[in-house]
């Protein structure tokens, strides 16, 4: 291990947004001290930060995944803003998914629990990682951690890369992984994002003529706001934020430059509904 860039001081930082200043001197590490992944936390040691041997960051949905798969989980909680792959690997007997936040994935996980499940592991986007259960790893026995935590999915993707003979980078290209893209519209009250989902929820001819432009809606999910997937496998969803006057949308899709389109749309399709709201 090499020690690089360590400050005694606390830093903020967000494993889900990095900033151009975290960002930049890391591929120059790699470079410069043949690296083969390079780990960090944010400030308070929850949200773990991973970049490849390539350069490339590996996201907290891809973490947790892997994680929960190098602890032989047989059940996970996981928000419903995952990555569908979590259900596409075929990894787990039992997928829950939850609400955003830290406390509907562990009522989730005491749900796993209560259906009979012995092996369970909750995950978040930002990569913080819960284990519902113990679990054991050869000679290693780990006591449930109902809190977040950055270290265990660092060490646990690190660990699999190593029984599975791969580079990190290799161990994630082999994830049936869709494009996840995320935004939101700022300055929307609760009650006018609350509107317009209640009316997509309620009016059935409306959400149809709503995502028109998109596709053929296949299915709906109400578990956090509105997720609606359409007969291509793309998503798109949308849901009032918990903690500012904010409406998130977040698309999935095959490709990055389909999760753009859909991300764009998505955002002006809300954003001209709000105006008309509001008269």
């Amino acid at each position: 291990m090499i020690r690089l860039g360590r400050s005694d001081d606390f830093t903020p930082l967000d494993t889900e947004a990095l900033n151009d200043a975290v960002f930049a001197p890391l591929p120059h590490w790699i470079a410069e001290h043949h690296l083969d992944a390079i780990v960090s936390a944010d400030g308070d040691g929850d949200r773990p930060l991973l970049m490849d041997g390539n350069g490339r960051f590996v996201s907290g949905d891809v973490l947790g995944l892997l994680t929960a798969y190098f602890l032989k989980a047989d059940a996970v909680a996981t928000p419903v803003t995952m990555n569908s792959a979590v259900e596409r690997t075929a990894f787990f007997h039992k997928v829950l998914r939850t609400r955003v936040g830290s406390p509907f994935v562990i009522a989730g996980m005491n749900e796993a629990r209560r259906l009979g499940y012995s092996r369970i592991v909750g995950f978040e986007p930002n990569g913080g990682t819960l284990l519902g259960s113990r679990c054991s790893i050869g000679r290693m026995n780990l006591a449930a951690l109902p809190t977040r935590d950055a270290v265990l999915p660092l060490l646990a993707v690190l660990a699999l890369a190593v029984s599975h003979r791969q580079s990190v980078a290799d161990l994630v290209a082999g994830l049936p992984m869709r494009h996840m893209l995320s935004d939101r519209i700022e300055h929307v009250p609760p009650a006018v994002s609350t509107a317009l989902l209640a009316r997509l929820a309620e009016d059935p001819a409306f959400a149809e003529a709503y995502f028109a432009p998109v596709g053929t809606l296949a299915e709906l999910s109400t578990v956090d706001g509105m997720r609606y997937a359409f007969d291509d496998g793309a998503t798109i969803h949308y849901r009032g934020s918990g903690n500012a006057p904010e409406l998130r949308c977040y698309v999935e899709a095959d490709t990055r430059r389909g999760a753009e389109d859909l991300l764009r749309w998505g955002l002006a399709t809300a954003a001209h509904h709000i105006r008309v709201h509001r008269g």
